[in-house]
Protein backbone atom coordinates (compact mmCIF):
# COMPACT_ATOMS: atom_id res chain seq x y z
CA UNK A 1 0.00 0.00 0.00
CA UNK A 2 1.05 3.39 -1.07
CA UNK A 3 0.71 4.57 2.89
CA UNK A 4 3.96 2.10 3.81
CA UNK A 5 5.96 4.04 1.38
CA UNK A 6 6.27 7.73 3.33
CA UNK A 7 8.27 6.44 6.46
CA UNK A 8 12.05 7.06 6.58
CA UNK A 9 13.33 4.12 4.94
CA UNK A 10 17.33 4.58 6.31
CA UNK A 11 19.22 6.65 8.51
CA UNK A 12 22.93 6.54 8.56
CA UNK A 13 25.25 7.85 11.35
CA UNK A 14 26.12 10.64 9.06
CA UNK A 15 23.08 12.44 9.34
CA UNK A 16 22.02 11.12 5.82
CA UNK A 17 18.13 10.41 5.97
CA UNK A 18 16.67 8.24 3.26
CA UNK A 19 13.29 7.77 2.13
CA UNK A 20 10.22 8.53 -0.44
CA UNK A 21 9.59 12.11 -0.68
CA UNK A 22 6.57 11.23 -3.35
CA UNK A 23 4.79 8.13 -4.45
CA UNK A 24 2.37 9.11 -7.47
CA UNK A 25 1.35 5.63 -9.21
CA UNK A 26 1.23 2.07 -7.81
CA UNK A 27 0.19 -0.87 -9.97
CA UNK A 28 -0.76 0.76 -12.39
CA UNK A 29 -3.17 3.32 -10.66
CA UNK A 30 -2.64 7.41 -9.41
CA UNK A 31 -2.60 7.71 -5.73
CA UNK A 32 -4.03 10.46 -4.37
CA UNK A 33 -2.21 12.10 -1.78
CA UNK A 34 -3.10 13.62 1.55
CA UNK A 35 -4.34 17.20 -0.09
CA UNK A 36 -6.60 14.86 -2.23
CA UNK A 37 -4.15 15.66 -5.41
CA UNK A 38 -3.26 13.56 -7.93
CA UNK A 39 0.38 14.51 -9.33
CA UNK A 40 0.92 13.22 -13.32
CA UNK A 41 3.95 10.99 -13.14
CA UNK A 42 5.81 13.79 -15.78
CA UNK A 43 4.92 16.38 -13.12
CA UNK A 44 6.40 14.98 -10.93
CA UNK A 45 9.53 13.95 -12.82
CA UNK A 46 9.72 17.66 -13.92
CA UNK A 47 9.27 19.19 -10.05
CA UNK A 48 12.00 17.02 -9.11
CA UNK A 49 14.53 18.07 -11.71
CA UNK A 50 13.07 21.76 -10.87
CA UNK A 51 14.14 20.99 -7.22
CA UNK A 52 17.52 19.15 -7.54
CA UNK A 53 18.83 22.67 -10.34
CA UNK A 54 17.27 24.85 -8.47
CA UNK A 55 16.95 24.63 -4.80
CA UNK A 56 17.90 21.48 -2.87
CA UNK A 57 16.99 23.10 0.85
CA UNK A 58 15.26 20.84 3.13
CA UNK A 59 13.05 22.76 5.51
CA UNK A 60 11.07 21.58 8.75
CA UNK A 61 7.42 21.27 8.46
CA UNK A 62 7.23 23.73 5.67
CA UNK A 63 8.14 26.34 7.93
CA UNK A 64 11.97 26.71 8.76
CA UNK A 65 14.27 26.48 5.92
CA UNK A 66 18.33 25.66 6.23
CA UNK A 67 18.20 22.78 8.13
CA UNK A 68 19.27 19.84 5.11
CA UNK A 69 20.55 19.27 2.18
CA UNK A 70 19.28 16.96 -0.64
CA UNK A 71 22.16 14.59 -1.97
CA UNK A 72 20.29 12.25 -3.82
CA UNK A 73 16.89 11.89 -5.75
CA UNK A 74 15.86 9.65 -7.96
CA UNK A 75 12.36 9.24 -9.91
CA UNK A 76 11.00 6.28 -10.27
CA UNK A 77 9.19 5.82 -13.65
CA UNK A 78 8.93 2.85 -15.54
CA UNK A 79 11.09 3.69 -18.01
CA UNK A 80 14.06 4.82 -15.85
CA UNK A 81 13.49 1.38 -13.55
CA UNK A 82 14.07 -0.32 -16.86
CA UNK A 83 16.78 1.55 -18.28
CA UNK A 84 18.74 1.19 -14.27
CA UNK A 85 17.40 -2.01 -13.73
CA UNK A 86 16.95 -4.05 -16.52
CA UNK A 87 16.30 -7.24 -13.73
CA UNK A 88 13.84 -5.95 -11.74
CA UNK A 89 10.08 -5.40 -12.89
CA UNK A 90 9.03 -1.87 -13.55
CA UNK A 91 5.59 -2.69 -12.49
CA UNK A 92 6.76 -3.99 -9.18
CA UNK A 93 8.20 -0.12 -7.84
CA UNK A 94 5.72 2.39 -7.37
CA UNK A 95 6.07 5.23 -9.11
CA UNK A 96 7.78 8.28 -7.34
CA UNK A 97 10.62 10.16 -5.85
CA UNK A 98 13.24 8.44 -3.62
CA UNK A 99 15.39 11.25 -1.80
CA UNK A 100 17.86 11.50 0.63
CA UNK A 101 18.81 14.73 2.67
CA UNK A 102 21.93 15.44 4.94
CA UNK A 103 20.68 16.77 8.11
CA UNK A 104 22.21 19.83 9.53
CA UNK A 105 20.12 21.02 12.47
CA UNK A 106 21.25 19.38 15.81
CA UNK A 107 17.35 19.63 17.25
CA UNK A 108 16.07 18.15 13.51
CA UNK A 109 18.93 15.71 13.58
CA UNK A 110 17.40 14.63 16.88
CA UNK A 111 13.66 14.34 16.21
CA UNK A 112 14.88 12.24 13.27
CA UNK A 113 16.56 10.03 16.28
CA UNK A 114 13.68 9.82 18.07
CA UNK A 115 11.35 9.10 15.67
CA UNK A 116 9.56 12.63 16.00
CA UNK A 117 9.87 13.06 12.21
CA UNK A 118 9.40 9.71 10.61
CA UNK A 119 9.08 11.14 7.12
CA UNK A 120 8.82 13.31 4.32
CA UNK A 121 6.65 15.90 3.16
CA UNK A 122 7.10 17.86 -0.40
CA UNK A 123 6.53 21.65 -0.16
CA UNK A 124 5.43 22.51 -3.69
CA UNK A 125 2.94 24.77 -5.39
CA UNK A 126 1.04 23.65 -8.47
CA UNK A 127 -2.08 24.30 -10.38
CA UNK A 128 -5.11 22.28 -10.11
CA UNK A 129 -7.08 20.93 -12.83
CA UNK A 130 -9.95 18.79 -12.63
CA UNK A 131 -9.86 14.58 -13.47
CA UNK A 132 -13.02 13.04 -14.69
CA UNK A 133 -13.77 10.48 -12.70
Amino acid sequence: MAGDYFRIAKVSPERVVYGWASVVEEAGQPIVDLQGDIIAPAELERAAIDYVLKSRDGGEMHERRGVSTLVASLVTTPEIVKALFPAIDATKVPVGWVVAFKIHDDAVWKAVQDGQYIGFSIHGTGQREAVAA
